[in-house]
């Protein structure tokens, strides 16, 4: 259930694994500003002490906005294996842009000033000098699994990651 309660009772978690720096949180911070009713349809996901699971950030964000009050939803009766799994599914991006779209379709300038980065393409420059790097490289092994959809690809995922693999996600 949502609610909406005094910012300090909140607590900042310090486990989490995920910041934001310089000018995107500058950029976070306006968006609260000149949007503040977002956060009721996106509250703070909390634990039963109030410790964030999901949206640290934002957290750190309204403060520096200045928010009195912050709209939180609390995660009751999960486990610490839950909370956990949560921290780290809550911040994965499994979505890819429509570039195209964006750029024919949407203000740039307003994507950027609501915090999305903007692509754009990389000049590439001549390399001063070719250096051999081949006694740098370390053996890897690569297993590619071609799944249906997200939701299997999602799934496949978690259950490497439970088997303790080092997983990456790729949407080709």
């Amino acid at each position: 259930m949502v609610e909406k309660i005094n910012i300090n009772k909140v607590k900042s978690n310090t486990s989490n694994p995920r910041f934001i720096k310089d000018v995107k949180f500058a950029k976070l911070v306006s968006s609260i500003k000149s949007f503040p009713e977002m956060l009721e349809k996106r509250p703070i996901v909390v634990d039963e002490d109030l410790v964030v699971l999901g949206g640290n950030m934002r957290l750190k964000a309204c403060k520096e906005a200045g928010l009195k009050e912050v709209f939180i939803d609390i995660a009751e009766g999960w486990t610490e294996k839950q909370k956990q799994e949560f921290i780290i599914k809550d911040n994965v991006g499994f979505g890819e842009w429509n570039w195209d779209m964006l750029a024919n379709e949407w203000d740039t300038e307003e994507l950027e000033s609501w915090g999305m980065d903007i692509w754009v393409p990389e000049v590439e420059e001549e390399p001063k000098e070719l250096k051999d790097l081949s006694e740098e490289l370390k053996d890897t092994y690569e297993v590619i699994i071609e799944c249906k959809n997200d939701g299997e690809q999602e799934e496949v995922y978690n259950k490497l990651i439970k088997e303790g693999y080092i997983c990456r996600v790729l949407t080709l």
